[in-house]
């Protein structure tokens, strides 16, 4: 028997998302709307923050499965498939198995140039003086009631590096993955307005005002050993490190030798673009309502504006001992680039510089404690690993 029309239309909207959605869920999607304006039309990070906050707005659509589990039941003694898993559910595997990460980083290092680190080691030791601010939030986030695994991931965040930061709250905790992620890119888009106040504040007139001498040239073969070295070094001294650190060096072996122009052009270009869209969208489809709205996420959101503000501030404090130690030679600036938002971090060491001094040139200089806050970043996360994994 044919129902009536007006019962078709309600049974419709019965079997429909809107019959079902939460309060929680709805205000999800304002929270994930949000974001995608911030991408957009503020310009935060949009490679990352757009798919993340679209994959946030598909995880709370109520009745769409995308991040389902497969179903399997018993049949004849045997278990069978019932049930396929939502899409997200798959793509998030490669997040889960921490496939994505090494993959960005593969792409990240056929980008870097680590010439001025080369011809300036010393850029090392900022660069891991940035990453202060690892241990600073670890030890805050300990105080504040989070556990040795969540305290690490949420440390993690002052390294200035997203994908570092998803491969070890991957690892850790799989559950704070949504906050983290979004606390993480929010801020690194943020560097240029949390860095220059702290760079102020800890730096004289002078030493903003330091000209530093031209680096000096690097050879091919240094280049070439460079990231074989590294990866080798690194990886003896802490093995929980290496994917990172052996992709990052790989993609720049890659860039540095000229014999795989194909292979470096793909890692730079198709391969992490496409990782960035699976790894953004999969990352921002954990951050559901029963997940990201608590108070931890808050707690979160706090630790994370610290961490990168310690972090700064550990870079520019070990700047200073280098300008007092090389008799004024080292501009601090310099120091706030390590942590490792490359290259932001170093434009900003190159704006504040030429505030003081319009003809001073801090950027190439910065651009050592750069790159050298990428590997401090993932050997941090290798340590934090070791430690707690």
């Amino acid at each position: 028997m044919n129902k009536p029309f007006i019962e078709v239309i309600f049974d419709f909207i019965q079997d429909s998302g809107f019959a079902v959605i939460t309060w929680q869920q709805a205000l999800m999607l304002l929270i994930s709307w949000f974001l995608i304006y911030l991408a957009i039309k503020k310009k935060y990070e949009p490679l990352l923050l757009l798919p993340i906050a679209f994959g946030m707005m598909l995880a709370n659509l109520p009745l769409a499965g995308l991040t389902a589990e497969p179903q399997y039941e018993m049949v004849d003694g045997q278990m069978k498939l019932k049930q396929i898993g939502g899409l997200l559910y798959y793509l998030y595997q490669g997040v889960k198995l921490g496939v994505y990460p090494p993959l960005i980083f593969l792409g990240i290092g056929a980008m870097t140039d680590f010439g001025p680190l080369i011809a300036n080691p010393s850029s090392l030791l900022l660069g891991a003086a940035a990453q202060l601010g690892i241990f600073a939030a670890f030890f805050l986030a300990r105080l504040l009631g989070f556990d040795n695994n969540a305290a690490a991931s949420i440390g993690i965040i002052g390294g200035a590096d997203g994908p570092t930061a998803i491969f070890l709250t991957s690892k850790l905790k799989p559950e704070l993955l949504g906050p983290i992620a979004i606390a993480a890119y929010s801020y690194m888009a943020l560097i240029p307005m949390i860095q220059p106040p702290i760079m102020r504040v800890l730096t004289t007139k002078k030493e903003r005002q330091v000209v530093m001498k031209q680096l000096r040239p690097v050879s091919k073969l240094e280049k070439v050993l460079f990231p074989i070295v590294v990866t080798v070094v690194g990886s003896l001294i802490v093995p929980s490190a290496a994917p990172l650190l052996g992709m990052l060096m790989l993609g720049n072996l890659f860039r540095e030798s000229f014999v795989v122009d194909r292979l470096s052009k793909t890692a730079q270009n198709e391969l992490i673009n496409i990782i960035t869209i699976f790894l953004g969208v999969t990352v921002g489809a954990t951050a559901t309502a029963e997940r990201f709205l608590s108070p931890d996420t808050l707690k979160i959101i706090a630790l994370g504006l610290l961490a990168f503000a310690f972090s700064t501030a550990g870079g520019v404090l070990f700047g200073k001992v280098m300008y007092w130690a090389t008799k004024g030679k080292i501009n601090p600036l310099i120091g706030s680039a390590g942590v490792s938002a490359v290259p932001m971090a170093a434009r900003v060491s190159q704006v504040v510089g030429q505030q003081e001094n319009p003809s001073n040139f801090l950027l190439m200089h910065a651009m050592g404690p750069n790159v050298a806050g990428v590997i401090g970043s993932a050997i941090a996360a290798g340590v934090l690993l070791n430690l707690f994994g």
